[in-house]
């Protein structure tokens, strides 16, 4: 368990496996930037059984606040390259935004994969309207580099997404 001061991030349990489905698959929080795809809760449930949802292409955490309730999720997956990790996130309640879980949640994940893996570039990709997603990045040391054109196609339309790298020297510096 990783554990901040707003929130904490830890796998998922077995007991908290109904919780988690239904948050997962509540489209109307997914907003603006999320895919209205989802798996039915038969297919997390054996995805669950077999790995726990941590391979080595990917590890997912859930985010609890104090309260010990999860209110959101966030993960590290393949990327492009074997030195490179993609991080991305989700609040599952948008009145809880801007309160500094996510950019918390995201410092403690960029932290655990620098001083447990040898990656040397982690990076966000996020819509560049995203405001709030914007600000996370830059809370996090997170550079922006540009954008990439109509690579995602999120809710019957493609759509650009930002991205935004922080080099292992980068969060190096920031440590000393």
């Amino acid at each position: 368990m990783l554990k901040g001061k707003l929130c904490s991030v830890r796998h998922l349990l077995t007991a908290d496996l109904n919780t988690f489905i239904a948050l997962v698959n509540d489209l109307p929080s997914r907003g603006d930037y999320f895919s209205s795809h989802f798996k039915s809760p038969e297919t997390l449930r054996k995805e669950f059984a077999q790995t726990s949802f941590v391979t080595e292409d990917s590890e997912l955490f859930v985010i609890e606040d104090q309260h010990h309730h999860i209110i959101g999720v966030i993960t590290h997956f393949k990327s492009r390259t074997p030195i490179t990790r993609e991080i991305g996130y989700r609040l599952f309640d948008a009145t809880l935004a801007g309160q500094g879980y996510v950019s918390e949640a995201c410092q403690l994940l960029v932290d655990y994969l620098f001083k447990t893996q040898t990656y040397h570039r982690l990076e966000l990709l996020m819509a560049p309207e995203n405001l709030a997603s914007v600000r996370i990045a830059q809370k996090c040391g997170f550079q922006a580099e540009g954008i990439m054109r109509e690579s995602f196609f999120i809710n019957g339309h493609y759509q650009s997404v930002q991205l935004f790298a922080l080099l292992r020297p980068e969060w190096q510096a920031t440590r000393r």
